[in-house]
């Protein structure tokens, strides 16, 4: 006969976490996709939410309402510090420039993350990060919703089965942008937010080069900014690629070839804006056989609203009024 006792986390130290617990787990971005982030993370009660960091409390309100006891922060750094004996783990909603800096100090204090996506703002980032989950033995996850879902295994088994046929070209694209993107640096210095600080701008910044504040930087349009975001691409493509690479089971490509669409001013004149993303994108990627689907695959990303052409299998479908 036997039986488990779960004891509190009290008596075996902080670095174990008993099934009967709760997670104390704090935000570093608490509005907007933080917001939502946050929440699903508290689980109506299941957990703690103990504290809060944002550069912009205003955009913040629905989680400063919702967790009125969470102490507020502006620096994550400052949050990590005064309170790493109270934490368990860390959701983290900010801009992509900021993701891999505020992971990697979660993680170097033990602290479990949930980061959204993209992952980190370069590849460089994302490698090490990997090597710091491994190395901190924490639980790490990115924001790909659709990575959990379980029609990614029903297609897996459809390809197993030969349902499906070997794939070799794949059509991935997205109406993203629907912020400005593509358009020229703006030369304004209008006033900051009435609930934004100087130092919190400076804060938003981080480790980005410096700029003055501008709307079309805070609060959302920071994604159209190579500074800041990663453009259409590092917004949807961690959710619309990983299907097919997961499915196909791919791994590094061979060859990367991008096009992109130009910025015209108002003399109609064509130009390159090095600061921003472009308006919309053509970028072919291809990869090698694999184990799981034997011909080399070619995949095909556009955005900008730029889609490709219906298969003919599609434009023949029967008419459902037949």
């Amino acid at each position: 006969m036997g039986g488990i006792t779960i004891v509190p986390r009290h008596v075996l130290g902080r670095g174990f976490i008993a099934p009967s617990d709760k997670l104390n787990i704090a935000a570093i971005g608490a509005g907007g996709k933080g917001a939502s982030d946050i929440a699903n993370a508290w689980d109506n009660g299941a957990n703690n939410v103990v504290a809060l960091c944002d550069v912009d409390f205003a955009r913040a309100k629905a989680s400063t309402d919702k967790f009125p006891t969470a102490k507020k922060y502006a620096d994550f750094r400052v949050m990590l510090e005064e309170m790493k004996n109270d934490i368990d783990a860390v959701t983290i909603s900010t801009p992509d420039h900021v993701h891999g800096m505020a992971a990697m100090a979660a993680m170097q204090l033990g602290k479990h993350v949930y980061v959204q996506k993209p992952l980190t703002h370069n590849i460089r980032e994302a490698r090490m990060l990997t090597e710091a989950a491994r190395k901190y033995k924490v639980v790490s996850q990115m924001g790909n919703q659709g990575a959990s879902n379980p029609t990614q295994k029903q297609m897996m088994a459809w390809l197993d089965k030969g349902l499906v046929g070997k794939v070799h070209t794949v059509y991935i694209w997205t109406n993203r942008p629907v912020w400005p993107q593509g358009i020229p640096l703006p030369t304004e210095k209008p006033a900051l937010p009435e609930s934004m600080s100087k130092e919190n701008w400076d804060l938003f910044i981080g480790p980005a080069d410096y700029v003055d504040y501008h709307p079309l930087y805070h609060p959302f349009k920071w994604r159209g900014w190579w500074n800041f975001g990663t453009g259409a691409l590092g917004d949807m493509g961690c959710h619309l690629i990983d299907p097919a690479f997961r499915v196909l089971g791919l791994g590094y490509p061979t060859e990367v070839e991008c096009s992109a669409g130009q910025v015209f001013l108002k003399d109609w004149s064509p130009k390159y804006i090095p600061e921003g993303c472009p308006p919309s994108s053509n970028v072919q990627i291809k990869f090698p056989a694999t184990k799981r689907n034997n011909p080399p695959v070619t995949m095909n990303w556009t955005d900008g609203g730029i889609r490709p052409f219906h298969p003919d299998l599609i434009l023949r479908r029967p008419n459902r009024r037949q």
